[in-house]
């Protein structure tokens, strides 16, 4: 699949990636999106929430008294209410939405102004545990971090970050160690955020002086992290894998090379404490035709491309621990559905090495999905040029082991 033509809808003050069509708790419970009523001339957004942990999912709408604008962000909380951030006279205003009966009550947050010079304020993905949230108010040369839902008197103020942040990943069950991609003096480098410290901030990724690393996607159970980086081919994104407290560098699979197109990582199977290597990856791939899924393991040397089942609310889908993808779906026909899409377990695909076991993402040099003898696999101290052999000198830097990273450390314990 190649010569993707498409440009997907994209968050500007979020490095270019792809927006979801809906939101989903950590645990995956309840849903939340903004949806439109009616058709043609009359149509008017509004948000909607819906249950997923039950026998069938269910949606409840949740207008409010008047329509919602576009760019209105909708975020589900553990208790069933829907957090609404919205964009007036310069002005973020935050409410709490619920059902009551024939109606939707609202419960008002407060505002939070930001600079005229700021890229603006958007929402965090969604907190494990589900009872507080958060937001990031990116300036050019600081970003604040806010504490929406959770504390005392409505939005408060948490942290200062020196540099651009965008991104945001959530490091741990507890919600205390937030992982965000600073830029500062040119280069982006993805930092950590200690929320239990006053917002101490601490360096995550460093796989080259020069390179930019983000961190796309974590889970916090096995450790497993996705990065996109250009430190194997320098001016080109690539995305990688790797796993906090590893002493293997960073892996960038060629299989996860796909010309021309986006892919964005989305979920990760939860629940594999052990054996990060074999967690599925849920993929959305932008392409000429369209958007579709992808499902791949670290153990594997393959994406497998399925076809996006009809109305899914596209980049949206979580992972049950036995290895079931669900995605949001909405059609005429079924307006609140889930697909329910079953990858094939890592020891039975074909094209693997059998790499398992446990601890890190080791095993052989072909556990990283990419062909024998890739010097991209090979860990420190081994015979190889480390990553971006073919675009570099042999003297390019090595990918630095998350091990050494002072998070690994803290989220080990």
């Amino acid at each position: 699949m190649t010569a993707c033509a498409i440009e997907p809808s994209t968050d500007p003050g979020d490095s270019g990636v792809p927006l979801a069509g809906c939101s989903i708790t950590a645990e995956g419970a309840y849903a939340a999106r903004l949806t439109r009523s009616g058709g043609g001339g009359g149509a008017a957004w509004y948000p909607e929430r819906w249950t997923l942990d039950g026998p069938e999912p269910y949606a409840v709408p949740l207008p409010g008294n008047q329509p919602e604008e576009p760019g209105t962000e909708v975020q589900p909380m553990s208790d069933g209410r829907v957090l609404v951030h919205r964009v007036a006279a310069g002005r973020h205003l935050f409410a709490l939405l619920y059902p009551t009966g024939p109606g939707t009550g609202e419960l008002p947050l407060g505002a939070v102004e930001c600079p005229a010079d700021g890229a603006g304020l958007r929402l965090l993905p969604p907190v494990p545990g589900g009872e507080r949230a958060y937001a990031l108010a990116a300036g050019p040369r600081a970003t604040v971090l806010w504490r929406i839902v959770g504390g005392a008197f409505g939005p408060e103020r948490v942290a200062e970050i020196p540099g651009h942040c965008s991104g945001g990943a959530w490091l741990d069950r507890t919600g205390r160690m937030l992982a965000v991609d600073r830029e500062t003096g040119g280069r982006t480098k993805a930092v950590v955020v200690d929320l239990e410290r006053d917002g101490e901030v601490s360096p995550l990724l460093q796989i080259a002086p020069d390179s930019d690393d983000r961190l796309l996607l974590a889970d916090p159970d096995s450790g497993l992290v996705l990065i996109g980086s250009d430190a194997p081919s320098p001016g080109r994104e690539r995305l990688g894998w790797g796993v906090l407290g590893s002493t293997l560098p960073v892996r960038f699979p060629e299989c996860l090379r796909m010309p021309d197109c986006v892919v964005t990582p989305f979920a990760v199977q939860p629940g594999q404490v052990l054996t990060p290597e074999r967690c599925a990856v849920a993929l959305r791939v932008d392409g000429a035709f369209g958007s579709w899924v992808g499902v791949w393991r670290p153990a594997e040397r393959q994406v497998r491309h399925l076809p996006a089942p009809e109305g899914w609310l596209t980049g949206a889908g979580l992972w049950t621990p036995d290895g079931e993808l669900r995605l949001p779906c909405s059609t005429p026909r079924s307006p609140c559905g889930v697909a329910r899409l079953v990858a094939p377990d890592a020891a039975d695909a074909g094209g693997t090495d059998g790499a398992g076991g446990t601890g890190g993402a080791g095993g052989s040099s072909g556990a990283d999905g990419e062909r024998p003898g890739n010097p991209e696999a090979t860990a420190p101290g081994e015979s190889g040029d480390g990553p971006g052999t073919a675009d570099t000198p042999a003297a390019q830097p090595r990918p630095v082991p998350l091990q050494q990273a002072p998070l690994a450390r803290l989220v080990t314990k």
